[in-house]
């Protein structure tokens, strides 16, 4: 494996993200459509939290919903902000950061997605699957 190749060659590029004040049904549509499970939350062109579909899930009845279901009851969302719900210490890394130091931040941090900004704009995001799908490649 080389030992500096930059994060940009794995990223998402096309990021979908969202406002705090979406709506936490929006969200969840917005997971499924897209089929990800990490959503940067930019506020004026800044990236101010994460917010997963663990999160959603932690604040849903999802224990109670038929195995394989990702539907949760609207009453629940309805009860919570993004603002309430996103991770506010959001750690981010620049597109030329290695793929070997984003590995290790992920595995240390226990993160499984981080946003990509270079000069304070949001240009990519990347996630554990990422990684694993180039690591595939390598093998």
């Amino acid at each position: 494996m080389v030992p500096h190749i930059p994060i940009s060659t794995i990223m998402t590029k096309n990021i979908i993200a969202i406002s705090p004040r979406e709506d936490l049904d929006r969200v969840e549509m917005l997971f499924n459509r897209h089929k990800i499970k990490h959503m940067p939350v930019i506020s004026h062109g800044v990236i101010v939290g994460m917010l997963s579909f663990t999160d959603l899930m932690r604040i849903s009845f999802a224990e109670t919903a038929p195995e394989g279901s990702r539907s949760v009851n609207s009453v629940v969302y309805n009860a919570f902000t993004i603002e309430q719900v996103m991770a506010k210490d959001v750690v981010t890394v620049t597109s030329d950061t290695s793929i070997k130091d984003v590995a290790k931040l992920l595995a240390d941090r226990e993160f499984h997605a981080v946003p990509v900004v270079d000069d304070g704009e949001p240009v990519g995001i990347v996630s554990s699957t990422d990684l694993l799908y180039y690591l595939v490649k390598q093998i």
